[in-house]
């Protein structure tokens, strides 16, 4: 069964994980505080405040203690949608004005858009938000990433290492499962798409293995036809 789509990850796996935790995670934190008090009464960013006293069991959380709880969950990188949603908020300020451009692997760009020209269908599952996605593609070090892509998942389509999630990734795609190349840097994500009948590659790009699965140091390295 030939592969006709890729979904891929982002950190870690398009994308240094460096670039995450050393760029994006400390200027949302650096920059949440302020971000909050100043748009808590519009509608999208006071609908994700309420999600995220909900998820903390604070209901009835003051905005300061509600700005706790949230730093609180970016210093232990929780994936919580509500936190994720409003760091893409804080991570497009920051595109917009140029103090941030995403990174993405040369192979990656290099592969990505040769995939694309091939005709393959390309699409993202990263636990960061779907707008977070589309801006460290969009104002990417290579310029704008985003035509290359034909869809966006996040965890409101379910946790990554949850074998339910690619089979409703795959249903939302409109192909067989076993028509689709899931490439990740995480055993369990790739463990939990094989379990719903993707294919899968892994990435590790300091060396090594992922257990059980094909893995490779580059984006160069995979061949969608031989998957």
């Amino acid at each position: 069964m030939p592969i006709k789509a890729i979904l891929t990850d982002i950190e870690g796996t398009t994308s240094a994980v460096s670039f995450v935790f050393d760029v994006l995670f400390p200027y949302a934190r650096r920059h949440l505080p302020a971000f909050v008090r100043a748009h808590a009464d519009e509608p999208e960013v006071a609908a994700q405040l309420d999600a995220t006293r909900q998820d903390a069991g604070e209901p009835g959380a003051s905005l300061e203690r509600t700005v706790e709880i949230l730093l609180g969950w970016i210093d232990a990188d929780r994936k919580a949608t509500s936190l994720k949603a409003l760091q893409g908020m804080i991570w497009q300020q920051g595109y917009q004005a140029g103090e941030i451009r995403g990174h993405v692997y040369p192979d990656a760009v290099d592969a990505l858009r040769r995939w694309k020209a091939e005709g393959l269908g390309l699409y993202v599952y990263s636990s960061g938000s779907i707008q977070a996605q589309k801006l460290i593609f969009g104002c990417s070090e290579a310029g704008d990433l985003t035509p290359l892509f034909s869809g966006y998942f996040d965890t409101t389509s379910g946790p990554k290492r949850e074998a339910e999630s690619y089979a409703r990734i795959a249903g939302a795609i409109g192909l067989p499962a076993g028509e689709i190349l899931f490439l990740s840097d995480v055993v369990e994500e790739l463990d939990a798409a094989r379990a719903s009948g993707l294919r899968t590659c892994g990435l590790a790009r300091d060396g090594g293995t992922l257990e059980g699965h094909r893995t490779v140091a580059s984006f160069a390295e995979i061949d969608p036809a031989g998957a």
